[in-house]
């Protein structure tokens, strides 16, 4: 659990650094968004807290 909350603070990283440009990589925002879902369900189901389906 220690090592996906690591990747989901990580991947918010990315992603604010990304939004922060003076001309972010609308795909590279994408991916990311989707990939902190991710990490977050995953997050969510180790805890056994409902996963609202994306």
């Amino acid at each position: 659990m220690y090592r996906l909350t690591q990747i989901h603070q990580r991947i918010d990283e990315r992603l604010r650094l990304e939004a922060r440009k003076a001309r972010p990589d609308g795909l590279e925002v994408l991916r990311l968004a989707a990939l902190k879902a991710r990490a977050k369900n995953a997050l969510a189901v180790l805890t056994g807290r409902t996963v609202v389906p994306a």
